[in-house]
């Protein structure tokens, strides 16, 4: 049954980047080798929490977990994402002014 949620786990390196600033506001982590991640797989960063002052930026390097999901995490993710989607969509207009 294990395989049927989690498949391959491995250890890589990654790149965070923080940012929060009246520009921009965002965390982001680049695995080493540009490993894609899939619907469903899972990502643990290492390290202690990081802490970003208004106005700064930091990048910074880490170890990360990488687990893939298996077939059924895989197919329920992407199933489950149309949902998600779907309440981007959920927009009414109205003819003129109110």
């Amino acid at each position: 049954m294990m395989t049927l949620l989690s498949g391959k786990k491995f250890d890589t390196n990654c790149r965070i980047e923080i940012e929060q600033s009246p520009e921009h506001f965002h965390a982001h982590v680049e695995l080493d080798g540009n490993i894609p991640i899939y619907p469903g797989d899972r990502v643990q960063v290492h390290g202690d929490p990081v802490n970003v002052s208004f106005g700064e930026k930091v990048v910074f390097d880490r170890s990360a977990t990488v687990q893939r999901a298996g077939w059924l995490r895989r197919t329920w993710t992407k199933f489950a994402g149309h949902f998600e989607m779907a309440e981007l969509y959920e927009v009414s207009f109205t003819p003129g002014r109110l």
